[in-house]
């Protein structure tokens, strides 16, 4: 019997090594890995370049307190920032305290205006984490349920809806931001109107709000850009990072531009790990590697390769309702629950996920290859169609 407590539904397999897009288990089955540890084995698994650099750190430094400066955390920051053109980070562990900060960044920011109880307009199947602020301002009742009472100070409307958002502005002087993101993980791959993010940035701007786009996991080149907001062409206030930035070390980052940064003072906010040389080392290199091998302009393309091919298979079947996604951020919605395919899958040696009760989610590593890809189409659409004829 395991000591480990039980706050996860597991499957029925332990992995012991790993080599690009693949896995294999502690009894030598091979599986290829559609899921990427959910967004965040961006380089895939033992990357050599990647490994190397880590081992280089591991000898020379791996933690040193924050009371010091921290070369390779102004290394990382100066690079988030060169591409993103924001101007300020603070290193974090994980998505969730990325959203903290950003969180009480606005609410600090509200009180610095004279509004005694700020407040954030936040989306409908919304997912930012499972802290008591981050599953309060969550749009998802099942991640809540037992944890009451919850964090006031949230505003909640739906998601790609800017007359909601007006709408709200216009009934509640105490909003201070947004948070959203801009696509929605967790809550299946929902994908906004183009011009929804820019029509957010001109609310925040009329009024005086933060805008604050939680890009845990659509970050790092996952939709063919650095961040997805990107693709919209506007530049955010507050941007929340973790996941794919370390490759599977453990960091997350709150950036801040504009009107948010400096809002954060000495003692404000702080974490005793947040920023520490051997992630900030995993974090700049994964960028770094990522430039040098063009794989962002690889995840957009590999990406509307994987979508096309699932569309051929699986497009005019009944009870598929939707293919979509952005990049390397792939969900095919069916019209029925459908997590029995994930056990149906890992049989077949590949790793998937479903998120939304319907949605199977696709995030595989940004070096998967296109015969990886064709691969995943090949072993994934006859378990859908099979699933769907059951």
């Amino acid at each position: 019997m395991s000591h480990v407590m039980n706050t996860y539904a597991r499957l029925p397999v332990a992995f012991e090594r790993g080599e690009g897009a693949w896995l294999w288990d502690t009894a030598g089955k091979r599986y290829l890995d559609a899921l990427s540890g959910i967004a965040v084995n961006t380089l895939g698994h033992a990357h050599p370049q990647f490994t190397a650099a880590l081992q280089t750190q591991i000898g020379k430094l791996i933690h040193c307190s924050n009371v010091y400066q921290v070369r390779e955390q102004e290394w990382l920051a100066d690079k988030l920032c060169a591409l993103s053109g924001m101007q300020e980070v603070f290193f974090s562990n994980s998505g969730c305290e990325a959203n903290e900060a950003a969180i009480k960044l606005a609410r600090m920011y509200g009180h610095g205006k004279g509004i005694e109880t700020p407040n954030i307009i936040v989306m409908e199947k919304s997912f930012h984490g499972r802290t008591l602020a981050t599953l309060s301002a969550t749009g998802n009742r099942k991640v809540q349920a037992g944890f009451e009472p919850l964090v006031k100070g949230f505003v909640r409307v739906p998601y790609d809806d800017l007359a909601a958002v007006e709408q709200a502005a216009a009934h509640n002087p105490s909003i201070v931001a947004i948070l959203v993101e801009p696509i929605q993980g967790e809550g299946g791959i929902r994908t906004p109107e183009p011009s929804y993010l820019q029509g957010l940035r001109r609310i925040c701007d009329q009024q005086g709000w933060l805008l604050m786009l939680d890009e845990v996991q659509s970050g790092i080149g996952r939709t063919g850009k650095w961040f997805a907001h990107q693709h919209s062409g506007i530049l955010p206030d507050v941007m929340t990072l973790a996941k794919g930035l370390g490759s599977g070390v453990p960091i997350g980052a709150c950036l801040t531009a504009g009107k948010a940064a400096g809002t954060f003072k000495p003692g404000n906010h702080g974490s005793t790990f947040g920023g520490n040389p051997l992630a900030c080392t995993a974090g700049l290199t994964t960028l770094n590697l990522l430039e040098q091998n063009g794989l962002l302009a690889h995840a957009e393309a590999l990406g509307n390769f994987i979508r096309e091919g699932f569309t051929r298979r699986l497009g005019k079947l009944a009870g598929v309702k939707q293919i979509r996604g952005q990049g390397l951020m792939i969900g095919i919605e069916l019209d029925k629950p459908c997590g029995a395919l994930v056990t149906a899958a890992l049989e077949n040696g590949l790793l998937i996920n479903v998120t939304a009760d319907s949605v199977v989610r696709l995030l595989p590593p940004l070096v998967l290859s296109e015969d990886e890809a064709r691969h995943l189409i090949d072993t994934l659409s006859p378990l859908i169609e099979t699933f769907l004829q059951s």
